[in-house]
């Protein structure tokens, strides 16, 4: 009877070293999951107010900062895309951003299947190029890049930033995407090569679709901080046609100092802010599926 009695404790006793291994991880993780909670809950609460602030009127939001709006004026925001040139500012960033984002990953993600897959010279040392050109800061390359553009006649034009925003991107894509491509399985390729695929073939049809969620991964890093990009169209454009959403919106905060229209910042702010937000919510499951794969080696 006690060797029966020990085969049916013994289940238990694992099930409880297992919930006190969990209840250990769960106040390791606390302070963390607290700072990371309350940030969270700040983040939102700040994107709510100003949401709700772009809704009202300029009396409303100087009398009662916290107060909700008593009738929504969805004027605001029709004032900051046709008067304010929000609307032709938001088009440009649309232009020269999603053209940008398909060029780095047409242009990134051969260069990184080879980079995983092929084994030749200089391999190593061209991931090594790939990798410290992640970590050259902009401003020191602003005189350079200049003159380059000045003498092809691309200053102050979306095709020269948008080249300045490919330039900029594709180390970071293909260091990331090489990561991906080399979590994928080689008998893959091995049994496309058997069925007479061509190495095209067996990139185009076979290992770029099985990339997809590292692609949506990269396009959506790519897009979320080229369209918030600030530095290199302040310096590389200067008529104000063609400004991108960020830099007019930095003209709108300007110009609101002197005629104190708050609300139209805010709807400003809201157009820049919320469609990152959108294609986050919409693609996140992809995205954090396309990091996980591409964090473990196969």
């Amino acid at each position: 009877m006690s060797i029966i009695e020990g085969e049916k404790n013994r289940p238990l006793s694992n099930k409880g070293q297992i919930a006190q291994d969990r209840m250990k991880k769960s106040l390791r993780l606390l302070p963390a999951n607290i700072i990371l909670g309350l940030w969270s809950f700040f983040t939102a609460f700040v994107l709510f107010w100003i949401a709700i602030s772009s809704l009202k009127t300029n009396r409303e939001l100087v009398l009662n900062v916290w107060s909700l709006p008593t009738k929504p004026v969805f004027q605001n925001y029709v004032k900051a895309w046709s008067q304010l040139h929000l609307g032709s500012y938001f088009l440009n960033s649309i232009l020269v951003v999603s053209s940008a984002v398909i060029i780095i990953l047409v242009l990134s993600a051969p260069a990184s299947y080879i980079l995983s897959r092929a084994e030749f010279r200089g391999r190593n040392l061209i991931t090594i190029i790939f990798i410290a050109g992640i970590g050259i800061p902009f401003p020191l390359l602003f005189i350079p890049l200049f003159v380059i553009l000045t003498e092809i006649k691309l200053i102050n034009t979306l095709p020269g930033l948008g080249i300045l925003y490919i330039a900029g991107s594709i180390s970071f894509t293909v260091y990331m995407l090489t990561s991906f491509f080399g979590t994928l399985p080689k008998e893959l390729e091995e049994a496309a090569i058997l069925d007479g695929c061509t190495d095209i073939q067996v990139f185009s049809k076979v290992m770029l679709p099985l990339a997809s969620p590292g692609l949506i991964t990269a396009a959506i890093f790519n897009f979320m901080f080229l369209w918030n990009e600030y530095q290199l169209a302040l310096v590389f454009l200067s008529n104000p046609k063609f400004r991108t959403l960020s830099l007019g919106l930095y003209a709108l905060q300007n110009s609101m100092e002197y005629t104190g229209d708050w609300v139209g910042l805010m709807a400003g702010v809201v157009l820049v802010v919320f469609p990152t937000i959108i294609l986050y919510i919409i693609l996140s499951e992809r995205m954090i599926s396309g990091i996980t794969m591409g964090a473990v080696k196969s």
